[in-house]
């Protein structure tokens, strides 16, 4: 083969649409496919295999659906990774909130009084109305605003959380 750039410029021409076919095909993704196409003349200009005139098309093709392949691994990988990170980072969330969760339990234990636990619980755990919490406990719905807004002071106190 002649690399002279018209040789070369009239086989880039002449087998571009052969190759952009097949890369597309393999890739599904026309700028990939263009990609690729472009990368096997770029390393062919490069290296300048011998290969001969009645080889070329089947040398350009094998060289494509190399490419192709080289590009399909490459995603796979970049997928595997992106999918590693997002576990990692959902692992870091899971931790960061079971231990807010340790930290929210400890506080309730050792800051609240029964009767604030019951009331929490009752209207946070069983999801009980105000109404419905003072009925089960036998006390007036002021008692249960009172006893929630009190609970939860006492919680941002020592959690340090904004209101």
């Amino acid at each position: 083969m002649d690399y002279k750039k018209p040789t070369f410029e009239r086989l880039f021409k002449d087998n571009y649409p052969h190759m952009y076919r097949m890369a597309f095909s393999m890739v599904e993704d026309a700028d990939d496919a263009k990609d690729v196409v472009s990368q096997v003349f770029t390393q062919m200009w490069r290296s300048k295999p011998q290969v001969s005139d009645g080889s070329m098309r089947g040398y350009l093709l094998a060289a494509t659906r190399n490419q192709c392949l080289h590009q399909l691994r490459q995603r796979q990988l970049q997928r595997e990774m992106e999918a590693e990170l997002q576990q990692a980072a959902q692992d870091s969330v899971d931790e960061e909130r079971e231990e807010l969760m340790r930290q929210l339990q400890q506080v309730i234990d050792e800051n609240l009084t029964e009767q604030d636990r019951r009331v929490l619980s009752l209207h946070y755990d069983e999801e009980k109305t105000y109404s419905e919490t003072a009925s089960i406990l036998g006390i007036s719905t002021a008692a249960v605003n009172k006893h929630i807004t009190r609970s939860l002071a006492k919680i941002r106190t020592h959690l340090k959380i904004a209101k």
